[in-house]
């Protein structure tokens, strides 16, 4: 029963690799779509964070 679920799991695993590195098109993939929008994600990530510590800070002042 193991063998039989380790080889299900890979199997899934290899499709899933396929399917985001598959070239579309435009000759792109998944993956280099998600490279090119990671610098602007991780811009929007400190962005949040600088917020939320500027709100926690209000917020513990106020008590």
């Amino acid at each position: 029963m193991g063998l039989l679920k380790t080889a299900l799991i890979g199997a899934a695993v290899y499709g899933a690799i396929k399917y985001i590195t598959k070239k579309d098109e435009n000759g792109r993939s998944i993956v280099d779509d998600l490279k090119d929008k990671a610098p602007e994600w991780m811009d929007k990530a400190k962005g949040f964070k600088t917020d939320m510590q500027m709100k926690y800070d209000n917020l513990k002042n106020e008590y």
